[in-house]
């Protein structure tokens, strides 16, 4: 099966009425207590694996080892804290499905926050201002801006902050601005570097 498109589907949900989405909400529930779907998770599961399930309370992926295979749950420790938890079989990621949450507008949307995000805002004085995400409210995200400032900021005031040399990104190449020179050609400008 082809991974979903989880930003499409929560932009065609944000068309549904409370009632549709409580529909399928009880839809969801019975797949997700179908005694196949378990087992078919189950079965790719043993002590000692790594795994990363997804927590909705930190909006992210996190790295743990199964301790123990139960009948309907799965004991796991935490790798970042060694900390243990009970969760259901569906928290699980076997397929490493990508879960983060794309817009197509400018800014950050509580469903594309995770805890420990790196993020920017313009304070009341237009200062910018960057902080790791400590925690996910309902209509704010709380900061630690210093080793000893939290801020509570609502949403649509963040604004991503890349970080490369953590990120461990790809994408981001480590190198110099140059100037750029603006030449015209054609009647149309063209950008050209030295």
């Amino acid at each position: 099966m082809a991974n979903m498109d989880y930003s499409k589907i929560l932009e065609a949900l944000n068309e549904a009425s409370l009632f549709d989405l409580y529909r399928l909400q009880a839809a969801i529930n019975q797949q997700l207590e179908a005694p196949d779907r378990l087992r078919a998770v189950k079965k790719h599961l043993k002590p000692d694996q790594t795994i990363t399930y997804f927590d909705s309370g930190l909006n992210r992926l996190v790295e743990a080892v199964v301790i123990k295979v139960r009948r309907t749950r799965l004991l796991v420790e935490n790798k970042h804290d060694g900390r243990r938890w009970n969760i259901p079989f569906y928290f699980v990621n076997l397929d490493n499905v990508d879960t983060d949450l794309h817009s197509s507008g400018e800014g950050i949307t509580k469903e594309q926050l995770k805890v420990g995000d790196r993020v920017g805002f313009n304070d009341r004085q237009n200062q910018e201002r960057y902080g790791v995400v400590t925690r996910i409210n309902p209509k704010t995200a709380t900061l630690m801006v210093d080793k000893n400032t939290k801020w509570r900021v609502a949403y649509q005031f963040l604004f991503p902050v890349i970080d490369s040399a953590r990120s461990g990104d790809p994408s981001a190449l480590e190198g110099e601005v140059i100037a750029r020179q603006i030449t015209v050609n054609n009647d149309r400008n063209e950008d050209e570097l030295p």
